[in-house]
């Protein structure tokens, strides 16, 4: 369980994050088209996951922009934008803004991605969404990076994250 606080107030996670070195764990996430999403559809390409509570939220929107901007420059990149909003919603936010090069994925349907991976919130009022968390996978599906945001509210540290493609 990771400590982390939302507007300095302490809240907690239901585990930790799969540590550096070890294989990515599969997953389910729904595409905008409501069709599945799976860690094998991205083989062979390096994954930024760019994993958040809320697209409706300015942090979480800043993050999803700031990736957008980078992503277009990265060869064999694909960055990954996750929470647990309804695919229409993540739809709507990129279309209105313009953002064409993340991919955006939901895990509404089971929140397994978020038990599985360790980051979903596990109490306060954010309960049952996901913690901010970047996670940097190689092309060989090996995680090579971390950062679990200490404040909820805080932007994750995107230098770090590309630094380590």
């Amino acid at each position: 369980m990771a400590a982390i606080t939302l507007g300095g107030n302490p809240i907690n996670t239901s585990g930790e994050l799969p540590k550096v070195g070890s294989k990515a764990i599969d997953f389910k996430l729904v595409k905008g088209d409501l069709s599945i999403a799976t860690l094998a559809d991205f083989a062979g390409s390096k994954l930024v996951l760019n994993i958040f509570p809320s697209i409706d939220t300015g942090t979480c929107a800043t993050s999803v922009r700031k990736f957008n901007e980078k992503a277009s420059a990265l060869a064999n990149t694909k960055v990954l934008c996750i929470s647990r909003d309804l695919t229409f919603a993540q739809s709507r936010f990129c279309g209105a803004e313009g953002l064409e090069n993340v991919i955006n994925l939901s895990d509404f349907n089971t929140g397994a991605f978020g038990k599985d991976y360790g980051l979903e919130i596990s109490d306060s009022v954010l309960a049952g969404l996901h913690s901010r968390v970047i996670i940097v996978i190689d092309e060989n599906g090996v995680i090579s990076h971390t950062e679990q945001v200490g404040e909820i509210a805080n932007e994750p540290n995107y230098d770090a994250a590309l630094a380590a493609l």
